[in-house]
């Protein structure tokens, strides 16, 4: 009979503890702790587990290179994120926010996948077969090769996937999952935790790639402990702003490809679809004629993305002036504002400063930083940005404008797009190796980009 022993275990971060404390020794949270019971006996001796040969070594050049074998699963946007496909017995976590799509994509992922002549076995243990049916018929999803199961008992789920054999198994999602040899509830984190790695040690054991829907706390990383991270290969997230209808899925673990790249989505009636042109989709609804907006050509992986960049700067009445960031580091736009006021003679000591960039995405590179001084400038100054103007650039505290990584791409989607002006780093307009149909408006200062942007 196994050995059980009690323990403290925070909902945050994963740290064990033997006694209870207020704050967690790990990650400095106070009132996360709580009590977990878990089992001493060994994986093989878990109920539930194949019984699968034991691992002996071998040599590094006979192992063979299962990384390279990847599956398409018909969503381009998807295989990109995965770093070209599914790898073959590889375990993928996916989190989101209630409604986001997590299901949805999944479930269309598994049509993809099924076309491969291999089973795809969909767990669900918040839906039964009937729901879950109705959703695929909705989405247009009617292959034969998809398996339907409503369970939440991880040895039932494995003794399942062990006879059906199937290619993919999606578990949807891991905080319903249980196991009998731990009396917690589903979803605490000594539940989360081992049904977790079962899961993945299956998979990699009998070759099956496994895909494990994650729910994400009001703050927005996914629910139970960051060591859930640790055990997948691959950790993918789906975000996207309420009431808009496009999504955007990240990779911010990949143990087979970048952690760079995003796919972007539209949610419609029939399911997700992808957009072929992000670009378009961001700029879609802006308006030329308004002070304080401009378009950065970001770079998302290997995708050149243009985005628009907004400000609003307003006298404040407060005692200390709000600083307000929607879609970009805020240490970074207050960076921008003490530069903008020591180098470029722009008060904003009583202004409030707004922030933010359309479309819900995110964008954490400095090659930013002109393009938010200069929609904040803008704004101060109430100066409409000429139409057809994109603006990229780093800025140091000097004040000075650096040189950016892949100018050529950005300026090659800016053109593409039908922009005809470019402000950008002198020394990145030195170094082009091919000629652009567009208006280079190179500038080695802050102070002169202004001028350039903005106006005097």
């Amino acid at each position: 009979m196994a050995k059980v022993k009690v323990e403290f275990a925070c909902t945050a971060c994963g740290t064990s503890s033997p006694k209870w404390v207020g704050k967690c020794p790990g990650c400095g949270e106070w009132n996360t702790l709580v009590e977990e019971v878990s089992s001493s006996s060994s994986p093989r001796q878990r109920s539930g587990m194949p019984d699968f040969p034991a691992s002996r070594p071998v040599r590094l050049t006979e192992v063979a290179e299962t990384a390279a074998l990847r599956t398409s699963c018909g969503i381009a946007e998807f295989d990109r994120v995965m770093g070209g496909g599914v790898v073959a017995a590889s375990a993928t976590l996916l989190g989101g926010d209630p409604g986001i799509g997590k299901s949805t994509v999944l479930l269309q992922a598994a049509r993809g996948l099924a076309r491969h002549g291999k089973a795809v076995l969909y767990v669900s243990g918040e839906e039964s077969e009937a729901q879950v049916k109705l959703r695929a018929s909705r989405l247009g999803v009617t292959d034969a090769g998809i398996y339907l199961m409503s369970e939440t008992s991880i040895e039932r789920i494995l003794s399942a996937t062990a006879e059906l054999s199937p290619g993919t198994l999606i578990v949807d999602s891991i905080q319903t999952v249980f196991s009998s040899d731990l009396p917690g509830a589903p979803g605490s984190v000594g539940q989360v935790r081992e049904c977790a790695a079962r899961l993945a040690f299956f998979g990699k054991k009998a070759g099956v790639s496994v895909f494990l829907v994650g729910h994400v706390t009001k703050e927005g990383a996914i629910a139970g402990p960051r060591v859930l991270e640790h055990i997948v290969d691959t950790v993918l997230y789906f975000e996207g702003e309420k009431g808009h209808p496009y999504r955007i899925l990240k990779a911010v673990k990949n143990r087979f490809g970048s952690t760079n790249e995003i796919g972007v989505f539209e949610m419609r009636a029939e399911g997700l679809t992808e957009v072929a042109d992000p670009s378009g989709m961001f700029l879609s609804e802006r308006s030329g004629e308004t002070s304080g907006t401009l378009v950065f050509p970001a770079i998302e992986g290997t995708r050149p993305l243009l985005v628009e960049v907004q400000a609003l700067v307003s006298q404040s009445f407060l005692a200390m002036p709000r600083r307000t960031t929607l879609g970009v580091d805020y240490n970074r736009v207050i960076l921008m504002c003490a530069i903008l006021e020591r180098k470029a003679g722009v008060s904003l000591y009583n202004q409030d400063v707004f922030v933010n960039v359309a479309g819900g995405i995110r964008i954490d590179e400095p090659a930013a930083d002109l393009a938010l001084a200069c929609a904040v400038a803008g704004s101060f100054r109430d100066r409409v940005v000429p139409p057809g103007t994109a603006v990229f650039g780093e800025v140091g505290l000097g004040g000075e404008v650096r040189a950016v990584p892949m100018a050529e791409m950005r300026l090659n989607e800016a053109a593409k797009m039908g922009f005809a002006r470019v402000v950008l780093p002198s020394s990145n307009a030195e170094r082009l190796s091919a000629k652009f149909p567009l208006e280079l408006l190179a500038v080695s200062h802050v102070k002169e980009a202004l001028s350039r942007v903005a106006g005097k």
